[in-house]
């Protein structure tokens, strides 16, 4: 029987993206992004929980994120988790949990120095890769067109999408 291994982010960009190249050329971004939930504890208080993953991205995804994202910007990744085991410099077999992004979507828009912004201005931004369904796939973009989204963008993808997400 096969297995469904699929995550959906939804969260603010830790730090700025780690740039690295293959010998062939090929772009590898990573980075870190936080995803928080409230809920209310025992006693009714309302509590915030933080939770952060590593994401690395390939290809034209990774030069993407390399120019346009920023430590604080908002981003929507999807992807598949992956572990890798390694040992340490003390001999220790440790493991590494990494999101292995498969789409990314800035979320925001440009800021004056080209990178994301998670401001939101009362104007439209307009969008590419938006409008309301599905945002169109990396390889389909020109080399013009950023994936730069609304937050109106994100909140008219189907209700099953967005059940949990919150601004």
């Amino acid at each position: 029987m096969a297995g469904v291994n699929k995550v959906i982010l939804l969260g603010n960009v830790g730090q700025d993206p780690e740039m690295r190249y293959t010998p062939a050329g090929k772009a590898i971004a990573s980075f870190s992004v936080a995803t928080s939930e409230r809920y209310k504890d025992k006693e009714g208080i309302t509590q915030e929980r933080t939770e952060w993953h590593r994401v690395t991205l390939f290809g034209r995804q990774a030069e993407i994120a390399g120019e346009y994202l920023r430590k604080g910007s908002q981003v929507y990744i999807e992807g598949r988790i992956q572990t890798e085991k390694y040992t340490d410099k003390e001999g220790v077999e440790r493991y590494a949990t990494k999101i292995i992004g498969d789409r990314l979507q800035l979320l925001g828009r440009r800021s004056e120095d080209g990178g994301a912004s998670d401001g939101y201005s009362g104007k439209s931004q307009g969008s590419t890769g938006g409008g309301g369904g599905h945002p169109a796939p990396m390889d389909d973009l020109g080399e013009d067109e950023i994936p730069f989204v609304t937050q109106a963008d994100v909140l008219f993808q189907p209700r099953s999408l967005l059940r949990r997400v919150r601004f």
